[in-house]
């Protein structure tokens, strides 16, 4: 799945990216996959659906035979093409726009999913933002507060909001490998990702007894809209290729550990974080 054709992708000035801009699409797809049913009668809300990693999830979770709730920022051509998607795969959709760290939008977003579907078995908190900085001291007040109300502040609105509609089900939280070793450039964004995973274990606590499983993942490098719209082209050229495996993963590549933590094969796991990096050895 290498591509060096990445060298030659556009910088984004807008987070998070839009794959309607991308000059290299992310590979978010396997037509040749055959779904066995796994989430049969499940309804599925994933957050920053539209695109990337939450794109790949929206598909693969409809391959399974879920109905999904698509929520995004306002990237509209995104959130179609994934809607149809979906929908081509069998699975009724919705698509609903705004900003997640807007508590009342996450509410309505959560009352517009029960609303149409009849409740909500599984939560992918997936949206995030990201931003590069050469030093610390160039982070603003104003987009540290804006990091964090996306990538962390927005799972404590979102799971506040559906847990009253969840009976049993599963939440998956998306961390990144940065929360385990860090990144020089991207420091508030890797401790937004440190506090998702100790949110996930200490979610995953507190609702044992309401029979909900609450796990993670937390991707290495991989290639999707939020990609050029951080870095500069040199940047992007060079992204992954410090992995193992040697290249930068692609969503398809991902998708398939939230399947597993969204259906019954992973019924023994809660408080667990999944690894798919390319190969860079994590403790945790």
């Amino acid at each position: 799945m290498a591509d060096q054709r990445q060298s030659q992708e556009v910088h984004q000035e807008k987070q998070p990216g839009k794959r309607s801009k991308m000059q290299l699409l992310p590979e978010t797809e396997n037509e040749r996959y055959r779904g066995q049913g796994k989430l049969e009668h499940k309804v599925a809300m994933v957050t920053g659906g539209d695109s990337g990693i939450g794109r790949a999830v929206s598909i693969l979770f409809a391959q399974e035979g879920a109905d999904v709730a698509i929520v995004y920022l306002d990237e509209h051509e995104d959130a179609e093409d994934t809607r149809q998607r979906v929908e081509h795969h069998g699975g009724r959709s919705l698509t609903i726009a705004g900003d997640v760290g807007n508590p009342e939008f996450c509410r309505y977003a959560v009352d517009k999913t029960v609303e149409t579907f009849g409740g909500i078995d599984i939560l992918v908190n997936n949206a995030g933002e990201q931003h590069s900085y050469e030093s610390i001291l160039d982070v603003t007040p104003e987009q540290l507060q804006r990091t964090f109300a996306t990538n962390i502040f927005a799972m404590f609105y979102f799971v506040q909001a559906a847990l009253p509609y969840m009976d049993g089900g599963t939440i998956i939280n998306s961390s990144s490998v940065t929360a385990y070793q860090g990144h020089p450039q991207l420091i508030p964004y890797a401790c937004t990702k440190g506090a998702i995973t100790v949110f996930t274990r200490s979610l995953a606590i507190s609702l044992a007894k309401k029979n909900i499983r609450v796990n993670g993942v937390a991707p290495g490098p991989v290639w999707t809209p939020l990609i050029p719209a951080s870095f500069s082209e040199e940047k992007m050229a060079r992204f992954g290729d410090d992995t193992l495996i040697g290249r930068v993963g692609q969503p398809v590549e991902i998708a398939p550990s939230y399947l597993f933590l969204a259906c019954s094969e992973s019924s023994y796991m809660t408080g667990q974080v999944l690894h798919p990096n390319g190969g860079r050895i994590v403790n945790g």
